[in-house]
C-alpha cells in the first residue's frame, strides 16, 4: 500500500543532500558522480531530483535536493520522477535533531505523494516506483494517517451523484464497523419526530432524503471527544440560488463530514483513550416547491428560533442542531469542521484553516499541535461585539449577518449559540480544497486541519 515494501534488496539508494550542502557533499563522492553532475549543480536547487550512474552507466543512485529544513513534503513528488524500481532513502548527509522523527515525516509525505483519484479513468497498469519502509518508522502510524487522509480526499473528490446523504450515511457506518462501533442515522420526517427541525429544513427539498449520522466508539468512561461535521453533499444555495461558477466545486460542501471521518479514523486506528462521538448531519441543499425560503423562521433543537437570511447560509443551520445534540452529552472536547465561509478563505487563503475559539489556552494547544505537525491553521476574532449583526425583530437570530465585512466571525458566533460550553470547543473554517498541486498535494480535495487536532488530541489525552 502506498508503494511502500519491507524488501530492500536491490533498492537504490535516495541521497537526500541540502542545497547548502551539495558541493561538500559531492566532494566526497566518486568520481563519476563528480563529473555526471558537472555543469548541473546551478541547476540542483532544492526539489531537484537526479539519477546518478554506475560504473557500467545504469542507475546506481538518486540524489534528491531538498531545502535546508526538510520536511514532510521533501520526498512527496518523487515517486512520478522515478523509475519503476524500488529505491530507499539515505539521510545520511542531512543535519537532524531528530532523525527518526524527520524519516516518518518523509515516508507519511511519500504515501500522500502516492494519492490518486482515478474512480472515473480508465484503469492504468503503468508500474511505480516503490520505496522501501525505513527501520526507524512506525509502519502502522504512517498506515493510519495515510489511510485518513486518503479517505478524505476520496469522499470530498467523488462528486455528489455519488455522495449525497445516503453515500456518505453508507461510508460513515464502513468506518464504524471497521472499528467496532454504533452508528445511527435519523433520517427524513424521522428529524421532526426527534427535534433536528433545521437539519430537515435544510435538506428536506432533495430526492436524497436528510439525515443525521451519529457514531460512537470506546468506553464511555474516557474523556469524550466529540467531532461535528458540516456533509451538505452538494449546495445550490437554495432559493438564494448560486450562480454556475459558484457551484463548480459544491461536491466539497461535505468536506467538514469528510475531515471528520478522516481524523475518527486515524483516532480509531491509534487507538488514543477516548470516548469518540462522530455527528455529521448529511443533506443536500436542493431546490423544489418545498424547498425552506428566505424570510422563513425555523425552530431549532437548542429551542431558539432562526430566520432565514439566505437559504444560502445552509451549513450553520445544520451544524446548529448538531451541535446542540453534541453538547447534551457534555463533551471534554468538542470540534467541528466546515465549508462554512468564503469570508475566510479571503482572510486567510485557500492553503490555511482557519480557526475559533473562545478560550486562549485550548487556541494555545492547537497553534503549537499545527506547528509540531506542519499542517497550517490561524486563528480568527470570535468577536462578541459583532452579535448585533445577527440580530433580527423576528426572531431570536438571523443565520446571515448584516453587512459585507467579519463574514467568517459572525458565522462562528452563529455557532456559539448552539455550543454549550464555549470554552471546550473549537471551530475550523476550512477549503477543504487544494486547488493548485503541490507535491503530496494535488489539486482536488483535501484533509485541512486533520493532522493538527490529531496531533492536539493525541497530545492531550495521549501524551
Amino acid at each position: 500500500m502506498f508503494d511502500l515494501i519491507g524488501e530492500s534488496a536491490g533498492a537504490l539508494p535516495i541521497y537526500l543532500v541540502s542545497a547548502g550542502n551539495l558541493t561538500v557533499w559531492l566532494e566526497a563522492q566518486p568520481l563519476n558522480w563528480r563529473n555526471w553532475l558537472a555543469g548541473r549543480l546551478e541547476n540542483m536547487k532544492a526539489g531537484a531530483a537526479l539519477m546518478l550512474p554506475g560504473d557500467d552507466g545504469t542507475p546506481s543512485a538518486v540524489l534528491a535536493v531538498v531545502g535546508d529544513k526538510p520536511d514532510m513534503w521533501s520526498v512527496a513528488g518523487l515517486q512520478g520522477r522515478l523509475p519503476a524500481d524500488r529505491f530507499m532513502l539515505d539521510l545520511s548527509a542531512l543535519e537532524s535533531a531528530d532523525p527518526g522523527a524527520l524519516a516518518h515525516d518523509l515516508v507519511l509525505g511519500w504515501a500522500l505523494g502516492t494519492y490518486r483519484f482515478d474512480r472515473y479513468l480508465k484503469p492504468s497498469e503503468k508500474p511505480r516506483a516503490q520505496l522501501v519502509w525505513p527501520l526507524e518508522v512506525d509502519q502502522a502510524r504512517v498506515t493510519a494517517m495515510a489511510e485518513a487522509i486518503f479517505l478524505t480526499r476520496t469522499l470530498i473528490n467523488t462528486p455528489a451523484q455519488d455522495m449525497g446523504p445516503t453515500a456518505l450515511e453508507q461510508s460513515a457506518r464502513v468506518l464504524a464497523e471497521r472499528f467496532g462501533g454504533s452508528a445511527e442515522c435519523t433520517v427524513g420526517d424521522e428529524l421532526l419526530a426527534r427535534n433536528f427541525p433545521m437539519i430537515h429544513a435544510v435538506g428536506r427539498a432533495a430526492v436524497d432524503p436528510p439525515r443525521l449520522i451519529d457514531l460512537t466508539f470506546g468506553d464511555p468512561a474516557l474523556p469524550k471527544v466529540t467531532l461535528v461535521g458540516k456533509g451538505v453533499c452538494f449546495d445550490t444555495g437554495g432559493l438564494d440560488l448560486k450562480p454556475a461558477s459558484g457551484m463548480e466545486l459544491m461536491r466539497k460542501d461535505m468536506g467538514g463530514a469528510a475531515t471528520v471521518l478522516g481524523l475518527a479514523h486515524m483516532i480509531l486506528a491509534q487507538a488514543l483513550p477516548v470516548r469518540l462521538r462522530v455527528l455529521i448531519p448529511a443533506v443536500e441543499n436542493a431546490i423544489a416547491g418545498n424547498a425552506y425560503r428566505p424570510g422563513d423562521i425555523l425552530q431549532t433543537r437548542q429551542g431558539i428560533t432562526v430566520e432565514i437570511g439566505n437559504t444560502d447560509a445552509e451549513g450553520r443551520l445544520v451544524l446548529g442542531d448538531a451541535l446542540t445534540l453534541a453538547g447534551e452529552d457534555k463533551p471534554d472536547l468538542l470540534v467541528d469542521f466546515a465549508t462554512l465561509t468564503g469570508a475566510a478563505r479571503v482572510a486567510v487563503g485557500t492553503e490555511i484553516a482557519a480557526f475559533f475559539a473562545r478560550d486562549d489556552a485550548l487556541a494555545t494547544e492547537l497553534e503549537a499541535a499545527a506547528r509540531a505537525a506542519d499542517d497550517a491553521v490561524w486563528r480568527l476574532p470570535l468577536h462578541e461585539g459583532y452579535r448585533h449583526l445577527l440580530d433580527t425583530p423576528f426572531a431570536d437570530i438571523n443565520n446571515a449577518g448584516s453587512g459585507r465585512f467579519a463574514g467568517a466571525s459572525t458565522a462562528a458566533l452563529f455557532l456559539k449559540e448552539f455550543v454549550a460550553d464555549p470554552d471546550r470547543w473549537l471551530h475550523l473554517d476550512i477549503m477543504a480544497w487544494n486547488s493548485r498541486n503541490r507535491p503530496g498535494r494535488p489539486r482536488g480535495g483535501e484533509a485541512m486541519g486533520l493532522r493538527a487536532l490529531f496531533a492536539m488530541i493525541e497530545g492531550r489525552f495521549a501524551g
